[in-house]
């Protein structure tokens, strides 16, 4: 067996806490993922750094809070759009680098949204290929919506750094995906391999295949929620038909929470996409890795997205960067140990737009704004996972802890909540002339030439 284990991340968009039968769903059948918790770890208490798209993948392939990248705010928007002048710095060092740099094959597959101006694609941050939608599956030709939606060029499908494909149709690319995931893991079996595996499910618009409409007993939103599940099995068979499965770690996880709408569901978190409640950032995480970690166990202390940076890195035999600051942690502990490790973390920071809005410390859980609006709210999330008793008036000693940690945080990301600044903050890539990747052509034989 290779010292260097195969690393298989699986990320999903927009998936909620309760849309797999693993953690509580009826309303979905998930059977592969099903099995993969009992085959492997679950974590319940596992988090992405940012609740929507572009901060939390900026922050999981830096393992950097979104703010110390430059990756909080984008020319005044909470994500990336088609064409924007800003992206991941080609300065930053992602784990696709490091990987690659320690001899491993790189491939992302999916969705990237870390900028789509040539400086910041994937190939240009260690990824020795790449195939999928550089950012959002809504951000392509619309017939409704607002008025933004409705002026976006045709939906690139990026080979490497090559448009071959304008406005696909998404009900077959999850299938395209797969069989980009399997021909690489084929072509990579003799070396060990990285490949990133990030889906256009669950984000609007929905487009599945027939089979998993046919079947679903949730609407269209569970049918791409078992279509998520059949892309894992068919990942996973691959492993084992190359006789890899007990060389690989295979992760899976969702960048963000869920919308609660369609049929989505947080349960039995309060939130949704977009806030810093938990509904907004706590989301599945499962771990599989046969004769490594152990069958059916389940961590409850808490773990980021962040901490896959240092923890692959060590995994892979990469060196994590000494001259920048990382904010993640090595969770290998976590991983082999789960009923004995502790979380390394002191503390987790919840922000958005660079503005500062909640941390947690241990199982305390102190809220300080939402949005431009302050709020004083106190929650104990290991009796009160739903946040609904707020213990701020009768633990004022939790209260001053929390906020001299929020001070702290303040003097190296800053608050633009405050018109603070933070010295600890790096910034974004940026171009002077940014251009689309696609323009709209009316003589050109789109596949589907709009989305509903």
């Amino acid at each position: 067996m290779s010292e260097q284990p195969n690393i298989v991340l699986i990320n999903c968009d927009d998936l909620g806490y309760g849309d797999l039968g693993c953690y509580g769903s009826a309303a979905n059948k998930t059977p592969t993922l099903d099995k993969m918790a009992a085959d492997g770890l679950r974590f319940t208490d596992f988090y992405m750094a940012s609740p929507v798209c572009s901060p939390s993948r900026g922050a999981m392939m830096t393992g950097c809070y979104p703010s110390r990248i430059g990756f909080g705010m984008f020319n005044g928007h909470h994500v990336l759009y088609p064409g924007d002048s800003v992206g991941l710095s080609p300065d930053e060092i992602t784990i696709a680098r490091l990987l690659n740099d320690a001899g491993y094959a790189t491939q992302l597959v999916g969705k990237w949204h870390c900028g789509d101006q040539k400086e910041f694609l994937p190939t240009r941050h260690g990824f020795d290929g790449y195939f999928g939608l550089p950012y959002s599956n809504d951000m392509g030709i619309q017939n409704s919506g607002s008025s933004r939606r409705r002026n976006y060029p045709p939906l690139p499908l990026l080979r490497n750094e090559t448009v071959v494909q304008e406005q696909p149709d998404q009900a077959s690319l999850t299938e395209r995906y797969v069989e980009e995931a399997v021909r690489f893991m084929r072509e990579n079996h003799e070396r060990p391999f990285f490949l990133y595996f990030a889906h256009m499910y669950v984000h609007t618009p929905l487009f599945v295949p027939k089979r998993f409409t046919d079947a679903s007993e949730n609407g269209v939103y569970g049918a791409a929620v078992q279509c998520i599940d059949w892309a894992a099995g068919a990942i996973l068979y691959e492993l084992g038909k190359l006789g890899l499965s007990e060389n690989t770690l295979v992760v899976f996880t969702s960048d963000n929470g869920s919308t609660c709408k369609n049929g989505a569901s947080n349960a039995p978190l309060r939130g949704t996409k977009g806030t810093t409640w938990e509904g907004g950032q706590r989301v599945p995480c499962i771990m599989l890795w046969p004769g490594r970690i152990q069958a059916g166990a389940i961590c409850s202390e808490l773990a980021t997205a962040m901490d896959f940076y240092p923890t692959l890195a060590s995994l892979g035999g990469a060196d994590v960067p000494e001259d920048r600051r990382i904010d993640g942690k090595d969770i290998a502990g976590l991983m082999f140990q789960p009923d004995s490790a502790s979380t390394p973390h002191e503390a987790f920071f919840y922000s958005y737009q660079d503005r500062l809005e909640a941390v947690r410390s241990h199982d305390w859980k102190l809220h300080v704004r939402k949005r431009d609006r302050e709020i004083r709210e106190l929650y104990h999330l290991r009796d009160d996972v739903g946040e609904t008793v707020n213990l701020y008036d009768q633990r004022p000693d939790i209260v001053r802890d929390l906020e001299d940690m929020m001070g702290a945080w303040r003097e190296d990301l800053g608050d633009a909540a405050l018109g603070m600044s933070g010295h600890g903050v790096r910034p974004c890539g940026r171009v002077e002339d940014p251009v689309t990747l696609t323009r709209y052509d009316p003589s050109h034989p789109y596949m589907i030439a709009m989305y509903d």
